[in-house]
């Protein structure tokens, strides 16, 4: 690790969650999914919580917002991508039940409102929890393809701010791989945009200075990296790092959604030692997921 500051150690602004998920920072607050209770929480940076809703979901489920501000919310196992309307509602955005009858897990949409979600796929084969992966798209008129295969076990996705590139954890793999976004929202030019050695990548976010941040369960840390594996900062926490996201009033807040990992099996319990917690760092947040309030440019 080439940075001055070594290893880093991050504050705790919020505990008592279960397996916080799927950052996002909307609107002067940070959004989280607290899976295996089907809430959606809202955290500040002085960590008052508060529940925003409860989905049909206890877990995979994870969040984003179309570019006219309505919210959107991934059903990981009913396979459904739903949306909020004025009313509150939920409703139908996208049935992906008809691409594969695995569970969905993580969601981006673009600054052009191309929606991205991976998982599903192949079944997994005997043993395994999961098969190789998938990304599908949803356009603007609703149309749903599949655009990516063969993702090892498909976690975190961020796009640049020039929505030319995807980025997508491989957690099963130790890289971050990339592609080109074509004009009709379509990938290409799949590639390894860095390997991780023995890291694990999950939740991911783009900085200004064009590296990622990455959140790793087994390692317990995340970790900013460039473009051809270059790591350059770390912030070890005592448990594991499932997601990041860069908020905060300037973008140079690193949130960090950490919890005691016991195993798939063990993922819904009563356990709550689920965290926030955060540390400043030197490049604001860009690109998609958007740190911005939810602006889109």
């Amino acid at each position: 690790m080439s940075s001055s500051n070594g290893a880093r150690k991050a504050n705790i602004i919020t505990e008592g969650l279960a397996f916080g998920e799927s950052p996002r920072w909307h609107q002067g607050r940070l959004w989280l999914c607290n899976w295996g209770t089907g809430e959606i929480v809202t955290v500040d940076e002085n960590g008052t919580g508060e529940v925003m809703l409860t989905v049909p979901a206890v877990l995979p489920y994870s969040i984003d917002w179309l570019p006219d501000g309505r919210f959107l919310v991934v059903s990981g196992r009913e396979g459904l991508l739903l949306r909020q309307e004025g009313d509150g509602m939920l409703v139908t955005h996208a049935d992906l039940r008809q691409l594969s009858k695995n569970p969905w897990n993580e969601i981006v949409v673009d600054g052009r409102g191309n929606i991205y979600v991976n998982g599903g796929g192949p079944a997994p084969a005997p043993g395994e929890h999961f098969g190789p992966g998938t990304i599908v798209l949803i356009t603007p008129d609703g149309a749903v393809r599949q655009v990516a295969e063969a993702i090892a076990f498909a976690n975190g996705m961020a796009v640049t701010p020039d929505n030319r590139t995807l980025i997508v954890a491989e957690s099963h793999a130790n890289r971050l791989t990339a592609f080109d976004i074509a004009e009709d929202g379509g990938l290409a030019n799949r590639r390894v945009w860095a390997d991780l050695g023995n890291d694990h990548p999950d939740g991911i976010c783009i900085d200004a200075e064009g590296c990622v941040w990455y959140a790793d369960v087994p390692n317990r840390h995340c970790v900013r990296v460039r473009e051809g594996g270059d790591k350059i900062d770390s912030v070890e926490v005592d448990r594991g790092c499932f997601a990041c996201m860069l908020g905060g009033a300037d973008g140079r807040t690193l949130f960090i959604l950490a919890a005691e990992w016991r195993g798939f099996e063990n993922m819904v319990s009563d356990a709550r030692t689920g965290q926030v917690l955060s540390i400043a760092v030197s490049a604001p947040g860009t690109g998609w997921p958007s740190y911005n309030s939810g602006t889109r440019w």
